[in-house]
């Protein structure tokens, strides 16, 4: 091979090189695509996520109905840590599929590793609920949503940053277009978006909802135990964890941080009456297992703490519900209601993961 032919191989295989590197990365770009397309048919059916046994269908604001496209948007949304103000954190990073969608710690962490002053409560089931945060202070999913990105102990971004920053990724300008129907993207659609995911976050088909649907094995006789303690009219655990999530919504005072110099007040702060100082929403015990530590500071790291915090009647308070007071229960008994709680773990978000890719 003479040196004009060797130029010329060598020319043969830089076009080579440089043509087909491009088509390699879109090739793994669309394979990882296609692994969350996968996912994400799974995750979001046409007609909305699969109810589980012991949960009721999901009822949509008229102004946000459920598509399978916005839940997805929301999905990818959840999870982007480009919605805080240095790309460190996102709604997952508090509400993490592997802490069934809390955190694990005693409060939040936020933006330059800044700690909260409330624990971070699960996403799961919120489709059921209606004021939104510990304190109630949000009227609905989509106003709660707002919240954290503005906080500036959690993403500390400003909802117009957010819009800015998004409105630059060509991706998410093409998603928030078919979804919406709109050139513009707005922090109110993204709102929309992530509650739209949020909302097909559920736990059900619980061993206790199983044994409600006549498996009677579906339960331990420890369990069946602690059911009747929960539901008897000594204990009244059902007065305030009532209903199919197990939650009235209200907000009561149990006690829990009243004894410090300067007590949370919590939902106080936002109707400024009296009878609400030092008074929380009601949580969900739907995967209440899974998601410790527990109380609004997360105070109380397990099960046992919970449940023998009120068998000795919380902590006095001027301001204590009426139904906390002492339940005497034995040693046994208090293991049996334990036990029960943990027959409260059930299944609807497990197939949830993060995304592999993000627009761009």
């Amino acid at each position: 091979m003479n040196r004009h032919q060797r130029t010329r191989l060598l020319y043969f295989i830089g076009f080579l090189l440089i043509f087909s590197l491009p088509l390699a990365f879109a090739w793994h770009s669309a394979a990882a695509d296609d692994e969350d397309a996968e996912l994400v048919a799974k995750m979001f059916p046409p007609d909305g996520p699969k109810i589980p046994l012991g949960l009721v269908p999901i009822i949509y604001p008229p102004d946000n109905p459920y598509s399978a496209e916005k839940a997805e948007l929301g999905w990818l949304l959840f999870f982007d840590k480009r919605l805080s103000i240095d790309g460190t954190v996102s709604c997952a990073s508090c509400h993490a599929p592997e802490h069934a969608f809390s955190n694990g710690e005693a409060v939040a962490t936020g933006v330059r590793g800044q700690k909260g002053t409330r624990n971070s409560p699960t996403v799961i089931n919120r489709a059921y609920s209606v004021e939104q945060f510990w304190d109630g202070r949000a009227a609905t999913l989509e106003e709660q949503v707002k919240g954290p990105i503005a906080n500036p102990i959690e993403m500390a971004n400003t909802h117009e940053n957010v819009v800015k920053t998004l409105s630059a990724i060509p991706g998410y300008r093409q998603r928030f277009k078919k979804v919406f129907g709109k050139d513009s993207i707005d922090i109110d659609d993204v709102a929309k978006a992530i509650a739209t995911f949020e909302r097909t976050v559920l736990s059900g088909n619980s061993p206790y909802d199983r044994y409600k649907n006549g498996d009677k094995d579906a339960l331990t006789e420890s369990q069946k135990a602690g059911m009747e303690i929960f539901f008897s009219n000594e204990a009244r655990c059902d007065s305030c964890h009532e209903g199919i999530n197990f939650t009235n919504g209200m907000f009561a005072n149990i006690g829990v941080g009243m004894d410090k110099p300067n007590p949370d007040l919590g939902r106080y702060n936002v109707t400024k009456r009296e009878q609400d100082k030092g008074a929380f929403k009601t949580p969900t015990l739907r995967e209440i297992a899974r998601t410790g530590p527990y109380m609004h500071d997360g105070s109380m790291k397990t099960l046992e703490e919970v449940v023998e915090h009120y068998n000795k009647g919380g902590i006095k308070n001027p301001w204590l519900h009426q139904n906390v007071r002492p339940l005497k229960l034995t040693d046994e008994q208090k293991k049996n209601l334990v036990d029960f709680l943990k027959a409260l773990s059930g299944e609807g978000w497990q197939h949830i993961r993060a995304p592999k890719n993000f627009p761009k």
